[in-house]
């Protein structure tokens, strides 16, 4: 068998289908080529003097030899075919020891039964057989003799990627139990590792000398196969087309040499069944985009007229300057008059525990807490265009001790910004103390400090109706600091209102000449308002009984002048 080349790019093919992987098929051709060392024992027997011509041109790899064999077998998906090595190892019972084994010792039996095995050579280990177990963990990454694995390949050695399927476990802390302290190992493996469900297949050979066949040492890998939870399929390697055969050349006196084709030999599908299956695509996309666009809606959703809708994306970013460790913040939204939320708007809530991280000379506890505010305004009892009062933050911060006790560390407030955008806020925080030392003894052995009842005290009281609030002799101690990020949206009608009349005026305005007129057209409009206000100012001057009479003068002069 004479070759044009052979295709020496063994590589991973990665292919994508929608398709079911059962309905994969494989067509493996496997045929042997003439040996060098077999074609110069032939010459040297017929004529030694051809033998010194022949072996200066090189070695002959592709020559026919009278022992060639062949072999071809179309083989699915996880389809099992046993190698003789396995036919004469499940033959007898009393090597079967798992449910596999036995099952493997059923099919043998009905296969001698029903005339023997159709393969000879070309054999598979499917996603189940210790072989493939074998594989994964001994694979390696150099062409080295002697490789070490890495930390990291040892780690990942041991984790088993196959798509099985997990039961629940069971318990009565499963709920309860959301941070685990002390890990197993068995748990750091499923849980904390990338484990990407795979199933894996191999198509082996069996190059032994004819009559020899069964030898573990002689088998050889055609083509692994592998498949994801995603549809991905991996090839290695990739399947031959029109390029050329791969070739296996085995080690030894002879160095046989053997060529391998891969082909794509699944079923095609019909052009009716294809376009049913495009059409079936196409009618559950388009119910899926009615389902996006029913829970979205297709009207742009508006505020009702004369109110104003804020919605806050806030985020506490971290905390610090604090004096003990095991941080935690509670916060809640105060609403003034003419404010209002939804029903299942929540205005208050408790972040995590957060332990501390020294950054530079500061303890830092990082949060990254979201939380989310709706509110709207409404004019109906305010004046026009006056905002009497914006809504609060108000935040406590507070620490755990060693006993799971609360002690305050500070009181802040963070007022939401006026303007729509991104904001970084630090708030600073003070907690009140008492005289003497015996406070603060307390709060370091038994726990507890003063705390406020109202924390709306930490600016202005809730109930504070007068025009100057004291605070004479009330003891306090500055404590630290708490970032905000605050990204803030508004929305009302009067924003859309405003945008059309100045588009509106835009366009009045390019009407009457373009941008070059605009200051002198703004000029006769401004000193025409002037004109008017001193025309009113002046006639509201004057007594009642003299300014009909005035007008009446200033027309028929006007009519006169006209006339004239």
């Amino acid at each position: 068998m004479a070759e044009a080349a052979w295709n020496e790019d063994t590589g991973v093919a990665v292919y994508r289908s929608r398709d079911p992987i059962g309905n994969l098929r494989v067509r493996v051709g496997l045929q042997r080529v003439t040996s060098t060392s077999l074609l110069l024992q032939q010459l040297q027997a017929s004529s030694g003097q051809q033998l010194i011509g022949l072996a200066t041109l090189g070695p002959v790899a592709s020559a026919p030899c009278p022992e060639e064999e062949r072999e071809e077998v179309v083989v699915g998906w996880q389809e099992k075919l046993f190698s003789q090595f396995e036919v004469d190892l499940y033959r007898s019972a009393a090597a079967c020891q798992t449910p596999l084994d036995r099952q493997y010792h059923r099919e043998v039996l009905r296969l001698e039964e029903t005339g023997g095995r159709s393969n000879a050579r070309i054999f598979t280990y499917t996603d189940h057989d210790r072989f493939t177990n074998l594989e994964e963990h001994c694979q390696k990454v150099t062409t080295a003799a002697e490789e070490k694995p890495s930390y990291l390949a040892e780690r990942m050695a041991n984790v088993r990627r196959r798509r099985q399927e997990r039961r629940p476990r069971e318990g009565p802390g499963l709920k309860s139990r959301i941070v685990t302290w002390e890990p197993s190992e068995e748990f750091v493996k499923s849980s904390h590792v990338l484990n990407t469900p795979l199933q894996t297949m191999y198509i082996m050979a069996d190059l032994g000398p004819p009559g020899r066949l069964g030898l573990r040492e002689n088998e050889h890998v055609l083509c692994t196969l592998q498949v994801d939870g995603n549809g991905v399929l991996s090839v290695k390697p990739d399947f031959t087309g029109s390029k050329g055969p791969y070739r296996i050349e085995l080690e030894g006196e002879k160095r046989e040499v053997w060529s391998v084709t891969l082909q794509n030999a699944s079923p095609q599908v019909e052009h009716e069944d294809e376009a049913r299956e495009q059409r079936v695509f196409k009618d559950l996309y388009s119910r899926h985009k009615e389902y996006l666009s029913g829970l979205v809606g297709s009207d742009f959703e508006m505020t009702v007229p004369g109110a104003l809708r804020l919605f806050v994306n806030g985020e506490i970013v971290s905390a610090q300057g604090y004096e003990y460790d095991h941080l935690y913040i509670h916060f809640f939204l105060e609403l003034p008059s003419g404010w209002s939320c939804p029903p299942s708007q929540p205005l208050s809530g408790v972040t995590q525990t957060c332990t501390t991280k020294t950054c530079g000379w500061e303890r830092v506890a990082f949060f990254s807490f979201p939380f989310t505010l709706e509110v709207f305004f409404s004019q109906e009892d305010e004046a026009e265009g006056s905002l009497s009062q914006w809504p609060v933050l108000y935040f406590e911060v507070l620490s755990l001790d060693f006993w799971q006790r609360s002690r305050v560390e500070g009181y802040g407030f963070v007022a939401l910004p006026t303007t729509p955008g991104s904001h970084t806020v630090s708030a600073s925080t003070w907690r009140p103390v008492e005289l003497g030392p015996r406070a603060e003894l307390q709060r370091f052995f038994v726990g507890g400090s003063p705390e406020l009842e109202d924390l709306t005290y930490s600016r202005l009281p809730g109930t504070f109706t007068g025009d100057r609030l004291s605070r004479f002799g009330f003891r306090t101690k500055t404590t630290g600091s708490v970032s905000f990020r605050l990204h803030c949206l508004q929305q009302s009608k009067a924003f859309l209102d405003s945008s059309s009349m100045r588009k509106r005026m835009q366009s009045v305005l390019d009407r009457l000449g373009g941008w070059g007129q605009q200051g002198s057209l703004y000029g006769v409009l401004e000193a025409f308002q002037r004109a008017r206000r001193r025309m009113q100012e002046a006639r509201e001057s004057l007594p009642q009984d003299l300014i009909r009479p005035s007008s009446t003068s200033l027309a028929a002069a006007h009519l006169g002048g006209g006339e004239s």
